[in-house]
């Protein structure tokens, strides 16, 4: 359930959030007004490429740099009311890509599955949703994780694991570790198990491997990672030189998240950690956003650990923008290599059960727009590997 629905999770007045959504729109059109003075047309892709760039940047930044300066109760009403509007709009979109949606519950933590039709699954991915470790929700990714699931042929969870403030971490690793365990007690062989995540849930995996020898349990047979937070330290030049250019606001929140947790630690910035021992990785990103500089180290890092590994810099992206921007040249790039990466791992590993119908049901009563089956629950950049 989206955080605003726990109950144990308080909310704003009706009023208020009304109040807000007002001003959200207004935000977001001040954003779009933005966007012809600043210069829209240039960039390293075609005209239309680059002004579609620059909206979606404006219009991004405006959202987040609004929803980051209000109370957290009325930040959670907000994401409610976007969560209930992505489930109203998303299951057909889902639909479209002749993906299957449905709420479900792993080991009593509660998410979203999107599985191909018609297929049996190649492989069990647990997504860890980005959002700083702070907002969003499982339905909110209903298009990426959609299109995600029909190129590699892979059933998804995503999770909706605990956020800051209200759980600060170590919750929502806790979380990812049960989901893990969980689906290996149904039977999803370790060769067949991917951890994927965008932003903080990229972090979020990240943290799932480094826990590894304190929880007991074999490493997944790959990560897939969209523009993962691997340093919270946020002192690279990046940082500071492609603050204009990129979608995050200059002033990344992680205090909410480290409860007094250094930002140094491996769990939250491997980045300096020895990779060696790691499980195959897939990582991209792009050469104009924040996180730059601190991916690129944690590459260097994969390569110095002697792990398998695929890396994608997108020239002239930024932040998630397979995610923002899933019709750019440089996503189908990523869909492609991701799709290619997974179909080498599982080459070769036994077939099994699909996760998807030998876990709970979340019946919370909310229409998820799906049949009754369901209900049952560009130039290309270089890649390297």
């Amino acid at each position: 359930m989206v955080m605003g629905a726990r109950p144990d999770v308080p909310t704003a007045r009706p009023g208020i959030t009304a109040v807000n959504t007002v001003g959200l729109v207004q935000q977001l059109t001040n954003s779009v007004l933005r966007v012809p003075f600043r210069r829209p047309w240039e960039g390293p892709a075609s005209l239309p490429a680059n002004v579609a760039a620059a909206v979606t940047r404006e219009t991004v930044r405006g959202f987040m740099g609004y929803c980051s300066g209000l109370p957290i109760e009325e930040f959670r009403s907000i994401e409610q009311l976007l969560d209930t509007l992505s489930r109203q709009v998303m299951p057909r979109v889902v639909s479209a890509l002749d993906v299957r949606p449905r709420d479900g519950i792993v080991g009593g933590v509660h998410g979203r599955w999107y599985r191909p039709n018609g297929i049996d699954p190649v492989g069990t991915i647990l997504y860890l949703h980005g959002g700083g470790y702070i907002g969003t929700s499982p339905s909110m990714y209903g298009f990426f994780v959609a299109a995600l699931a029909r190129r590699t042929r892979c059933e998804i969870f995503v999770a909706d694991y605990r956020l800051a403030p209200e759980f600060p971490f170590p919750a929502g690793l806790e979380d990812a570790v049960t989901v893990v365990e969980a689906l290996r007690e149904i039977g999803v062989p370790h060769g067949r198990l991917f951890v994927a995540g965008d932003s903080g849930g990229g972090g979020l995996a990240n943290s799932l491997v480094m826990a590894e020898p304190y929880v007991g349990f074999a490493p997944p047979a790959g990560l897939l990672l969209f523009s993962p937070e691997v340093d919270l330290r946020l002192d690279q030049p990046s940082v500071t030189e492609n603050a204009a250019h990129d979608i995050l606001p200059w002033n990344i929140p992680t205090t909410a998240y480290l409860h007094g947790l250094e930002p140094s630690s491996p769990f939250v910035s491997p980045d300096e950690a020895d990779l060696s021992g790691y499980p195959p990785v897939f990582v991209c990103w792009g050469d104009r956003e924040m996180f730059r500089d601190p991916i690129r180290r944690f590459r260097d890092r994969l390569v110095e650990g002697g792990v398998d590994h695929v890396a994608v810099e997108a020239p002239g992206m930024f932040h998630v923008y397979p995610i923002l921007m899933p019709w750019a040249g440089p996503s189908h790039v990523v869909y492609d290599e991701v799709g290619h990466f997974i179909e080498r791992l599982v080459e070769g590993h036994p077939t099994y059960e699909s996760a998807t119908d030998r876990t709970a049901v979340d019946d919370g009563g909310e229409d998820d727009g799906s049949d009754g089956a369901a209900a049952s629950d560009g130039d290309k950049p270089a890649a390297e590997g």
